[in-house]
């Protein structure tokens, strides 16, 4: 069945549910965990007439970045390190997480995409856009959604 199973997280408490659903999924079937963060892209920000906050450097900005996926990333380990299930992780740093996500399922070829979705009906969902939606639109992949 599935060998190999991408999970990404956000680190919400609904991730960190979807982490444990597919951790025990990976071992059932005897497969692996591949853990997966994409951090949004940094930009400045800018606030009123053009005023520019002095945002970090950008080495600052991808040392955050790498500790906040980290701390998000040791939860999925910890989930798998329990359950003795084999998993590694990896996180990028990407403007479109759903094509992020893809990717990073492709080039670890892995067979299952394990993630959560919020849920949100109607105009919310429709305004903030769902990145699981994307996923489960452009990826050949199978996508599981945990709610």
């Amino acid at each position: 069945m599935y060998k190999h199973i991408l999970v990404p997280t956000d680190g919400s408490r609904l991730s960190i549910k979807a982490a444990r659903q597919a951790v025990q999924l990976a071992k059932a079937l005897g497969a692996k965990i591949t853990g997966f963060h994409a951090a949004p892209d940094f930009s400045a920000t800018y606030y009123g007439d053009g005023y520019v906050l002095r945002p970090p450097s950008s080495k600052k900005q991808v040392e955050l970045a790498r500790k906040q996926a980290l701390r998000y990333l040791s939860l999925v380990e910890v989930e798998a390190e329990v359950e003795k299930v084999p998993c590694k992780v990896l996180h990028t740093i990407s403007d479109r997480p759903y094509e992020a996500i893809i990717d990073a399922a492709k080039r670890r070829k892995c067979d299952l995409i394990v993630m959560a979705s919020h849920g949100r009906r109607g105009l919310s969902a429709l305004v903030l856009g769902s990145e699981t939606q994307k996923v489960l639109t452009h990826s050949t992949i199978p996508v599981l959604v945990c709610r």
